[in-house]
């Protein structure tokens, strides 16, 4: 494949503290994944000093934010992102640079940020609503249950559709009263902080920060005391370490976490072109590189050749290249070392003796040495298989039969994770039931898939897939604190007790 690129500036972005522009002496240098050594752009890296005087600023503004009513700091929040479609192109295309992912996955990403944004601010009449609990037998008092926010709140998004899982998680806790800092990821920090900083610069100074730079230098966006809450979205290690980090303090933390997520496809499935496409998207979109994608078929074997084959159609027309480039249908993974772990369960499988279905052309030339793997189907292989029971995090997805309903749901609950899953059925009653069974925090029926996400509902997982919600008023509620106030009821005063 030859370049079609044209030829820009390197980005470059700073820190946003207290309503300020910052630089630095240091930078984090970010490079293309489809083309290593290319320099895409360079962001700032900040010092334990700029983490501290981020917290700070936060804790200053946090005062006067608080105090006002949710629909107040709605109004103000609103206005902060009028017009951020304008420079959605851009942003795309720099995230696409640092990311990989096409240019139409990160284009959407920027746009479900704005969609749940909006989605945030239609909740505010319900975000100071308290409720009344009147005097009972043996309870002389009339208490008053309402909420209050907690204060500063640090939101940690990673790499695959940063600015989309940012706006699950930011504008509720600005609505519920906290100020933030927003820390981007180090490896695609440049369109996320972009696009963060214009939305930033519209509020008060100090509600909304951004603070970029090496894992090493940002403790104090967890350990912080005066840090009321981490909301972090990545790896499980990685939120076994925040846990830990944030237990020196009690801190609060929401852990959206990864995910093995399984797809049942049973003997009545429709397996159209329509539901065969949204499948397809459910498992590749972004490379495989998304939590929520299905992870595991758990497929009826009267249905397995039928299935195998239609995915198998589909990516025949895959097109491995870089994300900007016409035509290209898949990007390159992010990180090298994810393309190793990848390449070495799919080999792994094949030296099992399992049937590894792959396709597509890897890219030539100025792309030979990028992240790139060509998609695979692992057909019945060994369920201890690695390619089984860890998150691939790549385009590769194992295919396995199954003989009944109650078989399906063992196995698909027979693993570490519980952040979603999916019933394909055209049995409603059947969908039901097979759903509530499935140990996960989300279920879908005939679908799958990060851009089949209801945004208005909560969302989040079980087991090691996370703790807490993000979205919906639950998610506002996450971003709170629950207060209490008792009254003696006028009866009981008036009689003097």
């Amino acid at each position: 494949m030859t370049s079609t690129l044209s030829t820009t500036a390197p980005v470059t972005t700073g820190l946003y503290i207290g309503g300020e522009a910052r630089s630095t002496a240091d930078t984090l240098e970010v490079a293309d994944p489809a083309r290593p050594g290319a320099v895409v752009g360079h962001a700032a890296a900040a010092t334990t000093e700029d983490v501290a005087d981020a917290v700070a600023a936060a804790k200053a503004a946090f005062p006067a934010w608080s105090a006002l009513s949710a629909t107040e700091r709605a109004a103000q929040m609103a206005a902060a992102i009028e017009g951020i479609a304008e420079d959605r192109d851009e942003d795309a295309r720099v995230l696409s640079l640092e990311n990989g992912k096409i240019r139409m996955e990160a284009w959407i990403d920027a746009l479900v940020f704005e969609i749940r944004w909006q989605l945030a601010l239609s909740l505010a009449d319900e975000v100071d609503r308290s409720k009344v609990l009147p005097p009972a037998p043996g309870i002389p008092v009339e208490t008053t249950v309402a909420y209050q926010p907690l204060g500063v709140v640090t939101v940690i998004v990673p790499f695959n559709w940063p600015i989309a899982i940012l706006g699950a998680a930011l504008p509720h806790a600005l609505l519920a009263g906290n100020t933030a800092i927003v820390k981007p990821p180090p490896s695609t920090p440049l369109a996320t902080t972009r696009l963060v900083q214009r939305v930033a610069e519209k509020l008060p100074p100090g509600v909304l920060n951004i603070v970029t730079g090496r894992d090493s230098e940002m403790a104090g966006l967890i350990d912080n005391p005066d840090v009321a809450k981490v909301c972090f979205t990545g790896s499980v290690n990685g939120g076994k370490r925040m846990m830990e980090m944030a237990s020196r303090n009690l801190t609060r933390v929401t852990l959206e976490l990864g995910g093995n997520d399984a797809a049942i496809i049973r003997e009545d499935a429709i397996l159209d072109d329509e539901h065969l496409d949204r499948l397809f998207a459910g498992i590749f979109d972004t490379t495989g590189q998304i939590c929520m994608a299905a992870k595991r078929l758990y497929v009826h074997r009267s249905r397995m050749d039928e299935l195998v084959s239609g995915l198998s159609a589909r990516l025949e027309k895959v097109v491995l290249g870089h994300g900007l480039a016409e035509g290209t249908t898949m990007g390159p993974l992010h990180q090298s070392a994810q393309k190793a772990f990848v390449s070495e369960i799919i080999e792994e499988a094949k030296d099992a003796g399992a049937t590894v279905l792959e396709f597509g052309e890897l890219p030539q030339g100025e792309f030979a040495e990028g992240n790139f793997l060509r998609p695979a189907l692992v057909v019945d292989p060994d369920p201890s298989l690695r390619v089984v029971t860890q998150e691939q995090f790549g385009p590769v997805i194992p295919v396995l039969p199954y003989d009944d309903d109650a078989e399906a749901v063992r196995q698909a609950n027979d693993t570490w994770g519980g952040l979603c899953g999916s019933v394909w059925t055209a049995d409603a009653d059947a969908a039901t039931r097979l759903g509530a069974q499935l140990a996960c925090g989300y279920v879908w029926v005939n679908d799958h898939g990060a851009t089949r996400l209801d945004l208005r509902a909560p969302f989040g997982g079980m087991k090691q897939s996370g703790m807490g919600r993000e979205q919906g008023i639950e998610g506002i509620r996450a971003f709170q604190d629950t207060r209490s106030i008792a009254h003696l009821d006028a009866a009981t005063l008036a009689a003097g007790h």
